[in-house]
């Protein structure tokens, strides 16, 4: 009996071992009746990562009861290697367990969604579901067909160029230059004083004249006079007054600068005038600046009131004020006031040019800085910047502006060093911040360029244009469009490729203002897309004669799969 009872119960292990693997051989083989909906269709990079979801229809019958299934989507590279996303579990119904139930007698559709990180292998790569079957102690492995293609890695070709900020100099070959003085009447009247003339503003304006008359870089302009009276009695007497008063001032200033052999006396239109009757608003700005004790309720009246007579009478009847107001007030406003202008003229594009080269220790800081303006060879540039660094070494310009030489000639880690010392001299200034945020970007260091960049907010196109960038490489695709603007540049292009913005997209690659190669190869995808074959191989001949390393780019795009098999577009690629 015994051995019979062992007998028995090896036929029934054995039959139940070979039901478990009928069961997971049955599903295996039944696999290509699960129908896959990918999106998108054909697999993306963006922002970074390859995001999947599959929707996969699991027929009536195929999910045994008894098993539980691990499911593995995989991108598999053309050039071998792979990929695999996060897997997920389902389990039939009898199983114990947490994952999802499929039934065994009726369709389900189950769903899946995950992303892993770009990798270049990915180019050109296809879907497939890895399972793994269980059931008892049984375990089968196997596999899906091709679900789908991949990648789309369009968004890569983002020009990692940030834009770099100028430390702008301040130089201007026509400064303003200008001296005031003034000279006070008694009340009612229009005769000048003769300690009025001697004044020490009326000695400095005369001094100003003669100076600006001789001297070879100054040019005299003209000479403003301005007369008041004070806003107490009659209109008509203050409107008389502040006329004769004009009058007296234009014979004084004439007669100084004939005395003082200034020839522009004699030129009428050097003279510009204009008479105030009653000055209101040097009163109400006189009255601001004082201490008289009701001075709130005075301005409160001239508030109130717009009329001069009503304002008159009623400043006076606060008697209590109107006594200090006529003693400190109003002698200041009885007067004429001069103003000379003139324009002192700097030094010429030659002269500058010609100092910066041999003795640039007779230009000033912005002398200096605006010279390299006038060469177009870096090599010139970045020998002025570092003569600034040299002559004025706690201006941040010349550091940051040898920086960003430096930075355009591909010198990163000295650019680096320069804005570093530049940002030591002038902390939280935003030009700089852009630029640390450059070298924080071709570093691979995007999180630190967009707050870098945020920090620069204001600094100009240039900060935008490289959010822009940020924007593109973290999928953003809607706000690199606003960032880059009116932009005709192929950054701008593609991201409006990238947004669905085709057309928008064609347009700036057409308007001429970009001719890069990269210009070339999106007039090639957005041709791909259009299936224009003639156009795909003539803007992929003039991208890779431009910048081979297109070639190999080209070759694995999948924009371009349908040429792949192409003996014009394969002969470009290699």
């Amino acid at each position: 009996m015994k051995r019979t009872f062992k007998t028995v119960a090896t036929i029934a292990l054995a039959g139940f071992v070979v039901a478990s693997c009928s069961s997971l051989n049955k599903m295996k083989k039944m696999e290509k009746n699960i129908a896959y909906k990918v999106t998108p269709e054909m697999l993306e990079a963006k922002g970074g990562v390859v995001d999947l979801k599959i929707d996969a229809t699991i027929p009536a019958k195929y999910f045994n009861k008894k098993v539980t299934l691990v499911a593995t989507p995989v991108l598999k590279f053309q050039n071998g290697g792979e990929k695999a996303y996060e897997s997920k579990t389902f389990q039939g119904e009898k199983v114990q367990g947490n994952n999802e139930i499929v039934p065994y007698a009726t369709e389900k559709t189950v769903s899946y969604s995950g992303q892993v990180p770009f990798e270049e292998g990915m180019r050109v790569s296809g879907l497939y579901v890895k399972f793994v079957g269980t059931k008892g102690a049984k375990s089968a492995d196997y596999e899906s067909r091709k679900i789908a293609d991949g990648v789309l890695a369009t968004e890569t070709m983002v020009n990692n160029q940030p834009a770099i900020v100028l430390g702008k100099d301040q130089f201007e070959r026509i400064t303003k230059e200008e001296q005031e003085a003034a000279i006070y009447y008694l009340i009612n009247s229009a005769q000048i004083r003769t300690k009025e003339m001697k004044s020490d503003e009326i000695k400095a304006m005369e001094k100003f004249l003669k100076d600006a008359k001789a001297a070879e870089d100054m040019e005299l302009k003209n000479i403003q006079i301005q007369s008041y009276a004070s806003p107490d009695g009659p209109m008509d007497l203050n409107d008389k007054l502040a006329n004769n008063r004009e009058g007296s001032a234009d014979k004084f200033v004439k007669n100084s600068m004939k005395k003082n052999k200034i020839d522009e006396y004699k030129n009428l239109d050097f003279f510009k005038k204009y008479v105030v009757a009653e000055d209101w608003e040097g009163f109400k700005k006189a009255m601001e600046e004082s201490n008289i004790q009701d001075k709130e309720l005075i301005l409160r009246v001239l508030t109130m009131y717009s009329d001069p007579e009503v304002r008159e009478r009623e400043i006076k009847n606060i008697s209590s004020a109107y006594s200090v107001v006529a003693d400190q007030i109003l002698p200041k406003l009885r007067r004429s006031k001069f103003i000379v202008n003139a324009d002192r003229i700097g030094k010429s594009d030659e002269e500058i040019r010609s100092l910066a080269k041999s003795n640039p220790a007779a230009l000033n800081v912005e002398e200096l800085l605006y010279s390299a303006t006038l060469f177009d060879n870096n090599g010139d540039k970045l020998a002025i910047y570092e003569t600034a660094m040299r002559q004025f070494p706690n201006d941040w310009r010349g550091y940051n502006d040898a920086g960003m030489i430096l930075f355009e000639t591909g010198k990163v880690a000295q650019a680096k060093t320069n804005f570093e010392k530049a940002n030591s001299l002038s902390a939280n200034n935003k030009t700089i911040q852009n630029n640390m945020g450059a070298i924080a970007l071709v570093d691979g260091n995007v999180k630190d360029a967009e707050v870098l960049f945020g920090a620069a907010t204001g600094a100009g196109n240039e900060v935008n244009y490289n959010k822009g960038i940020v924007a593109i490489m973290k999928g953003n695709y809607k706000a690199a469009v606003d960032y880059f603007g009116n932009c005709n540049c192929a950054n701008a292009a593609l991201a409006n490729l990238l947004a669905g913005n085709t057309s928008e997209a064609a347009k700036k690659l057409n308007a001429g203002q970009d001719n890069s190669a990269l210009t070339d190869y999106l007039k090639a995808v957005i041709a791909a897309r259009s299936n224009d074959t003639n156009a795909v191989i003539a803007n992929l001949k003039a991208a890779c004669a431009k910048d081979a390393g297109m070639k190999q780019i080209a070759a694995t795009d999948m924009e371009f799969v349908k040429l792949f098999n192409n003996a014009e577009f394969n002969a470009i690629v290699k």
